[in-house]
């Protein structure tokens, strides 16, 4: 007899799994880094480059600018930045502090900026930082006013993409004696971080605290207000009128460290569509250029950054793709580099590592475990050697460097002079649903769907 094997689309392999591991545990799954269903991305977006009707710039001999002003709107130091591509808020405590002081030397030595995260500022990271900015988070682990002053930015975070109306999540193998220390918290005990600001109920709110932060600093640092991306045109335009100069919008592709995995998959929209209507939001309070907007969720490649900022971004800031530099989902960890350039050394593998947690490089999401087979998001004394600094510096310099070429590059093939000159108009869509969340035409037509 002829055995049927059609797999049911509503209850296939993945549901029925977790349906049994929810049936014989009782507990949903936690887990790190960021969606894993297919979304509309940038991916489903094109670029039309100079011909006839629009000249491309030659690419050796004509300059094409890169630099990055943002806060311009009330903080008497704006941050310049080389290139648009920022990193974002990481901490420590999810990452392990070489990880921290890695990402601040390569973002210095490429003219760019990075992120505290939740759980404070590390001495490592500001030291290596030339542009350091600091996180506000609901939880106030680390909070220190002191620190706030000593940062170039200040980032108030309302919400983060993956997990947009959830707070962070620190388990308690990750929560070592210094982590514990910073965040005033018992060693080894699982950490919840509140949903939401103790300190305000709404923008009204918001507008004060971000008045108390501009005293503290005499009205020097900009002010970012990042929203995890649900009802982005309303949260914008309150972020606005709560005083932001910058506002940072995190897509649904954004990662975490840790978080259910329910969160991940089903809340919050794509980056493709909340780009859009931030831009939209800004253009409506006439205010686009006066408020600067970072993009973040899913950024990945100079392609990548050459959109954002053609659908009207001014920067972007990037997470996951900062940990596959470093190494993560590598097979192998360095060895032996040389302390100063990090170059050299021996590769060793990490396969072992990986199936000691039931996964394998290319698969791997286990950072809320501790156990980081490359020694990125670990707090293990012996793990997190496995990353130096001079090592993940290196990696993470690099990378960003060819995205900061890329990006220029595309900007040149479609005659702009400097990177902030791309616009809606040089793309088009690939699916009907990449042009209707992106407001731009479908590939070699005029129509926009919903126009």
């Amino acid at each position: 007899m002829k055995i049927q094997r059609e797999e049911s689309w509503g209850y296939d392999r993945r549901i029925l799994d977790y349906i049994q591991n929810a049936s014989a545990t009782g507990l949903y799954e936690i887990r790190g880094l960021g969606a894993k269903r297919q979304l509309p991305h940038f991916d489903d977006l094109i670029f039309l480059a100079g011909s006839l009707s629009r000249y491309p710039l030659e690419g050796y001999r004509e300059r094409c600018l890169t630099t990055t002003v943002l806060g311009t709107r009330f903080a008497s130091k704006p941050v310049e930045l080389a290139i648009p591509i920022t990193i974002a808020g990481m901490s420590f405590g999810s990452l392990s502090a070489n990880v921290k002081q890695a990402l601040g030397r390569a973002a210095s030595e490429v003219g760019t900026s990075t992120t505290t995260g939740d759980g404070g500022m590390t001495e490592e990271e500001r030291r290596a930082s030339k542009t350091l900015v600091y996180q506000c988070l609901p939880s106030r682990y680390g909070f220190n006013p002191d620190d706030v002053r000593r940062a170039d930015a200040i980032e108030v975070v309302i919400g983060q993409g993956a997990k947009p109306g959830g707070g962070g999540m620190l388990l308690g193998q990750k929560v070592n004696p210094r982590v514990a220390a910073m965040r005033t918290l018992p060693e080894g005990v699982d950490q919840r971080s509140a949903c939401r600001h103790p300190d305000w109920t709404g923008p009204d709110d918001l507008a004060i605290k971000i008045r108390e932060l501009r005293e503290i600093t005499d009205w020097k640092t900009p002010i970012y207000v990042k929203v995890g991306a649900t009802r982005v045109f309303n949260d914008v335009k309150l972020a606005v009128h709560a005083g932001a100069d910058v506002v940072v919008v995190d897509g649904m592709q954004g990662g975490t460290a840790a978080t259910q995995t329910v969160f991940i998959e089903n809340v919050g929209i794509p980056t493709l569509a909340a780009v859009r209507q931030a831009v939209e939001a800004l253009e409506d309070m006439n205010m686009k250029g006066t408020v600067q907007l970072i993009v973040s969720g899913g950024i990945r490649t100079g392609a990548d950054v050459a959109k954002a900022l053609a659908m009207g971004a001014d920067a972007v800031s990037i997470g996951q793709g900062v940990l596959m530099s470093l190494g993560c989902n590598s097979d192998s960890w360095v060895k032996g580099a040389d302390p100063v350039t990090g170059k050299g050394g021996e590769h060793v593998s990490a396969i072992d590592d990986y199936a000691a947690l039931g996964t394998a490089p290319g698969f791997c999401h286990h950072c809320h475990t501790g156990r980081c087979p490359v020694g990125v998001t670990t707090q293990d004394a012996v793990l997190e050697q496995r990353l130096q600094p001079p090592v993940g510096a290196s990696r993470v310099r690099n990378y960003l460097n060819t995205m900061a070429m890329e990006l220029s590059t595309i900007a040149r093939a479609c005659g702009k002079q400097n990177v902030h000159h791309l616009e809606r108009e040089d793309l088009v869509a690939l699916t009907i649903e990449a042009a209707a969340m992106a407001g731009v035409p479908l590939a070699g037509t005029s129509w926009i769907p919903g126009r």
